[in-house]
């Protein structure tokens, strides 16, 4: 099963990282495997991303629904595999966990009805973080990745920083981050990398959900050597270079596609 096209599945495909990285890896030759969760307002988005690979000449297989659902992963993972098996074989080169569906709130808020409360932590973690190892789980033990494959979990800062209102995610990416580790080690024997990417501050949908992201904004453009946010399509290049031959040696790490920003402490400016 491991044989055949490479395709390369992208949790989160229909914006920011995942929806630039799907896009850059089919141009790079794979066949893509996106999963999103959109509603009728944005899933014209969704559709034109499977449509411009479509247009690349290559193969699209997507899913509109919820990630962190264990049953629609294994029906989606039915589905790629009769896929798969229909021609002829099939090879999940890379994995992209790239979700950012969770809670912002304060833990300690002024009213208590505001704070966070537990299930919204165990939500964030569940599908910001923890849907990582269960995906990876399945795609191996059901032989659609092996020998050569990649793994990826986008990171932030926040995962060792604190920033306001983002308790949970940064929590989930902390949790990322370590299960990252144990996959890489876990991993290893089998020839398949496990690497969390740390991009800098970006301009996507997720980021104009946290309150003072204007602030944010502004603020990394005077802190970052660089001068300007980070984009998915620095990401997205990334990601395709590590894809290639050369980069087996390279798991368990957090690895900066950032432009030095997270060297610069908050306020300086090193020129």
């Amino acid at each position: 099963m491991a044989n055949g096209d490479p395709w390369a599945l992208i949790l989160g495909a229909s914006s920011g990282f995942g929806g630039a990285t799907a896009k850059a890896l089919a141009r790079d030759g794979m066949n893509i495997i996106g999963v999103h969760l959109d509603r009728k307002k944005t899933l014209a988005h969704a559709e034109a991303i499977r449509d411009e690979i479509l247009g690349m000449d290559r193969k699209a297989l997507f899913f509109n629904m919820n990630a962190a659902d264990p049953e629609k992963r294994a029906e989606a993972l039915d589905a790629v595999h009769s896929a798969f098996d229909e021609a002829g074989g099939g090879n999940i080169k890379a994995m992209l966990h790239s979700l950012a569906f969770g809670t912002l709130r304060l833990y300690i808020a002024d009213d208590p009805s505001e704070s966070l409360n537990q299930k919204q932590m165990e939500m964030t973690l569940d599908v910001m973080a923890h849907s990582l190892v269960y995906w990876t789980q399945d795609i191996v033990h059901r032989g659609l990745m092996g020998e050569g494959g990649k793994v990826f979990a986008m990171t932030s800062e926040g995962g060792h920083r604190v920033i306001p209102h983002y308790g949970a995610v940064s929590a989930a990416k902390a949790a990322l981050e370590s299960h990252i580790r144990q996959l890489a080690a876990e991993l290893a024997p089998r020839g398949i990398t496990a690497n969390s990417i740390r991009a800098g501050v970006t301009d996507t949908p997720a980021l104009r959900m946290i309150p003072g992201h204007e602030r944010m904004i502004e603020a990394t453009r005077q802190r970052n050597p660089g001068g300007r946010l980070t984009t998915p399509e620095d990401i997205a290049s990334a990601i395709v270079l590590l894809c290639k031959d050369g980069a087996d040696w390279m798991t368990g790490n957090i690895i900066g596609v950032d432009g030095g920003e997270d060297i610069v402490g908050f306020g300086r400016d090193p020129r």
